[in-house]
């Protein structure tokens, strides 16, 4: 499955995609409440806490307003860390250069320098309470998989896309990122930014205000169960990717209910 590809578009427009044009236009991007860096903090945070973080949003805040007064532990590094990938990222072009540099910085704490910002060279799987759930791509595979997938996204970048269509891809980009896994650890992380990555390239910068990692974080289960697909990546049948779609225009909701 390419992310370019449009084969689920129709079913996606059908089930949700109707709706998008709508939420967008209700969506609060003006919110004086709500600060770009506040936001862009939350992101990082609901992020980390779907891969264990422990560090709830208002620890984190508090201990941001006073940093002279703790040490900072390894989970509110690794939140830092992420911060400052996703401020990398809000002013770059998202090219593959520049998403191996934002892995680097979000992965000080996960990985040893030489693994850092670099492809994987080891197989990896992803693992659940009852053992191996998903076998990613062999590693030797990675490089060629990820060369296809930035060839994709330049292409996308350069054409016309409505809301509904800026939406659908970018949930592609997320889903086909997590199956090829190419990094030792962050993928999760790196998949959530590059998604919203996508987004405010085609619609604006105050698309980084969405908070679609929130809404992952709150129907995590949910999540989960929708990126799993198939048990390996040559087995994945993405006629059932429409649930996983089908997630991320719901976190337009969020601030309008």
């Amino acid at each position: 499955m390419r992310i370019t590809g449009k084969k689920y578009f129709r079913e996606y427009v059908n089930r949700i995609g109707k709706e998008i044009p709508g939420w967008i236009e209700q969506f609060d991007f003006s919110d004086k409440s709500v600060d770009f860096s506040f936001q862009t903090k939350a992101s990082a945070v609901y992020s980390s806490n779907i891969e264990g973080n422990s560090i709830d949003l208002n620890t984190f805040m508090n201990c941001e307003l006073n940093k002279n007064k703790f040490k900072p532990t390894k989970e509110i590094i690794e939140i830092e860390n992420l911060v400052k990938a996703y401020e990398f990222a809000q002013q770059s072009d998202l090219t593959e250069n520049n998403v191996l540099r934002c892995h680097e910085i979000l992965s000080e704490t996960l990985l040893i320098k030489s693994k850092r910002g670099r492809y994987r060279e080891e197989p990896v799987g992803v693992f659940g309470r009852t053992g191996l759930v998903y076998l990613a791509v062999e590693p030797g595979f990675v490089e060629k998989e990820m060369k296809i997938f930035f060839n994709d996204i330049k292409e996308l970048l350069a054409m016309p896309l409505n809301a509904q269509e800026v939406f659908y891809h970018a949930s592609l980009i997320h889903l086909k990122f997590a199956h090829i896994h190419p990094f030792m650890d962050g993928n999760g992380r790196m998949a959530r930014l590059i998604e919203k990555w996508f987004i405010a390239k085609k619609c604006g910068q105050k698309f980084w205000k969405i908070p679609s990692e929130e809404y992952y974080k709150i129907h995590q289960q949910e999540y989960y169960e929708a990126v799993n697909i198939g048990v390996n990546y040559y087995e994945l049948d993405y006629d059932k990717c429409l649930d996983f779609l089908s997630l991320l225009p719901n976190c337009l909701k969020i601030t309008n209910l």
